[in-house]
């Protein structure tokens, strides 16, 4: 299961909506976690085309709303800009509104990522858990201010994108009800406790905006995950006893 929307176009595609939200992060006095609106915007659309894409589609549009006033369009506009420019995806339009009629004590953004989808590729999402699969996290999974104080553990988009593109592998952003139950939705006929799984990371730890994701793996694919992720790749492990 994932945090999209699947609409069939025809025999052929599928147009794949994802979507994310952003609230009290920004430049107001009542916010909770003071950015800049460029790194809101990067990170809210961050979320959004890392499920998109994970999905299997190929962005073609973002959808932009502002709730953080006139002044701030520019800045949201360019952190979109920028998490476009690490994926190579310079040409992709942006449309969007601005709340202008009233003023927020709180910032407050929305983004939407819509992609194509070869109905084909659909298929490729479900998976079944047995003894041989693979399965690691990319990055580390931060949250408020960590996403800035710690953004050198953070898995880059261009990296994502990279892994996505690899034949027979399957990526899932983790988002704030952290890697476990994120990863329990990959599976139709396996849940994990826990207990039952050793790794690096905490798993039951909020990712925010996505600044890691789960990858599902087979063997040969091991050393070009290693090569594209380096010291962000953190093994995930049955226990055995």
């Amino acid at each position: 299961m994932r945090d999209i929307l699947n609409i069939p176009f025809n025999e052929r595609e599928s147009i794949v909506l994802a979507s994310d939200n952003s609230g009290a992060i920004g430049l107001k006095d009542s916010d909770a976690v003071k950015v800049p609106y460029e790194t809101v915007a990067y990170y809210s659309f961050r979320v959004a085309v890392m499920e998109c894409m994970a999905a299997g589609a190929d962005p073609f549009a973002v959808t932009l709303n502002n709730f953080c006033g006139d002044n701030a369009w520019d800045a949201l506009l360019a952190g979109i800009k920028r998490g476009l420019t690490e994926l190579k995806m310079e040409q992709i339009n942006i449309t969007g509104s601005t709340e202008s009629n009233f003023n927020l004590t709180q910032s407050a953004v929305g983004i939407t990522v819509l992609g194509k989808l070869d109905s084909k590729a659909a298929a490729l999402n479900k998976r079944i858990y047995t003894p041989d699969t693979n399965i690691a996290v990319i990055g580390t999974p931060l949250v408020g201010n960590e996403v800035v104080d710690q953004e050198i553990d953070i898995a880059s988009l261009s990296m994502f994108k990279q892994i996505c593109s690899l034949d027979q592998v399957v990526t899932l952003p983790v988002g704030s009800k952290g890697i476990l139950q994120e990863l329990n939705r990959l599976f139709s006929n396996r849940t994990f406790e826990i207990t039952q799984l050793e790794t690096s990371l905490n798993l039951e730890k909020s990712a925010g905006p996505s600044t890691c994701f789960i990858v599902i793996y087979p063997p040969e694919h091991a050393k070009d995950l290693k090569y594209i992720s380096g010291r962000h790749l953190h093994e995930v492990k049955e226990r055995l006893d």
